[in-house]
């Protein structure tokens, strides 16, 4: 067999568009930065991002890129030998009957959110190291241990080998709806393959696991019912968080800020085209760097922008290994973040790690929008306890019990 290796594309280009009246010296700079992000550290393995466009001709370019109680679940098959669905990317698939092997290969955050829809991760034989190193870090290796058993050979740096990857016999592969490079090497190999989108809502991170959660019950017909409780409880959170804070002013309304990576050589935030937009917006608070002309993770800044903003609250993402004490104490290189309102009040949080990392869509995202109201307004949500809410959560919807330890390190 020819062995075919595909390169996945790195973040896509950053814009070379940037704020108006910058110095000399603070774009030259940027183009350090420009140069060096193209790949986000995560838990010492390389976080590379595919995102899809609206169209699939702007799509082949590859840009950036994750309740059993209650009502029974049939755990039978349905009597035919396959049904077919439409995915995310508008394809007629055609899904097998018996699934005994998938592999989830660029839609990151996907092995935990499907290892928590089946309740199982023995049919899971293949997922990104950057998946991997989530699962072992975080929560989805201690529910579903079988996860690290999963094998991540195909992926070999930065390319997917198809050949690793036929290796796995995959009865099912998924796929980011963006990758039409990966969909026609599937396509060309004879597997069974589904699209998955990451931005089709926008970066709605509630919505896009909504939709995540029903395009997996078209798939597994026998889980009936679980999409939905996953909806109702997430709409829950959001009306309890906005009930608590769309009665704030506009001078009430905190300024947040997005570190989605920081490191020695830039600092990358997110713009209005990103997840840190959709967690300002649903508790009512302000994206200071809405406006950075860059989309996704390209939104490159600088200390002099971040002045000027002068945020009252700093969320680190979970794909940087930077933490708040490299913040307080200006660890990274030579930033000085001591006369940020959010560093003089110690008002910089780390992002939780659940099944997966929360900064975008997944199985915690209900959870993490609860985490983020009471960070920015601790007052207003003083009476949540997010170690009992999180382990109802886990029970009502997916029908597992969380120890308290397990719940509180998720915050940890």
């Amino acid at each position: 067999m020819r062995k075919n290796s595909l390169k996945l594309l790195l973040l896509a280009g950053i814009s070379s568009a940037f704020f108006a009246g910058c110095s000399s010296e603070t774009e030259e700079k940027t183009t350090t930065a420009k140069e060096t992000q193209t790949q986000i550290q995560s838990d010492g393995q390389t976080e590379t991002f595919t995102d899809e466009t609206d169209s699939k001709e702007s799509a082949s370019e590859e840009t950036v890129s994750e309740e059993i109680t209650g009502e029974a679940v049939s755990t039978e098959r349905a009597d035919t030998a396959s049904h077919t669905i439409v995915d995310h990317a508008g394809r007629t698939v055609e899904i097998p009957e018996a699934i005994d092997s998938i592999v989830v290969t660029d839609t990151l955050p996907l092995p935990s959110v499907l290892s928590l829809f089946l309740d199982s991760a023995d049919e899971i034989t293949g997922i990104s190291p950057v998946s991997m190193s989530a699962a072992k870090g975080g929560l989805l290796g201690q529910l579903y241990p079988e996860i690290l058993d999963a094998d991540t050979a195909f992926f070999t740096g930065n390319e997917l080998n198809v050949e690793a990857l036929l290796e796995l016999e995959p009865d099912l592969v998924f796929y980011n709806a963006g990758s039409t490079a990966i969909e026609e090497a599937l396509e060309n190999a004879g597997l069974t393959a589904v699209a998955v989108s990451v931005s089709k809502w926008n970066f709605d991170a509630a919505e896009t696991y909504k939709q995540w959660m029903l395009l997996l019950e078209e798939i597994f017909p026998e889980r009936e019912g679980l999409a939905d409780r996953a909806a109702a409880y997430s709409d829950e959170v959001a009306e309890e968080v906005s009930s608590l804070t769309s009665d704030l002013t506009e001078n009430e309304k905190k300024d947040v800020f997005f570190l989605f990576n920081y490191n020695d050589t830039g600092i990358v935030t997110s713009g209005e085209k990103f997840w840190g937009q959709y967690w300002c917006d649903a508790v009512n608070a302000v994206n200071v760097s809405r406006d950075v002309p860059a989309e996704k993770s390209n939104a490159i800044v600088n200390m002099e922008q971040i002045y000027s903003w002068d945020p009252e609250v700093i969320f680190i993402s979970n794909f940087t290994t930077a933490m708040p004490e490299d913040v307080y104490e200006n660890t990274i290189s030579d930033y000085d973040w001591s006369s940020v309102a959010a560093v003089k009040e110690k008002q910089v949080f780390k992002m939780p790690l659940g099944a997966y990392r929360t900064f975008t869509p997944g199985a915690d995202t209900p959870m993490t929008l609860l985490w983020v109201a009471k960070q920015v307004y601790p007052e207003l949500f003083e009476s949540v306890d997010l170690v009992s809410r999180t382990q109802e959560y886990y029970r009502t919807v997916f029908g597992v019990e969380l120890t308290g330890e397990q719940a509180k390190a998720i915050y940890q």
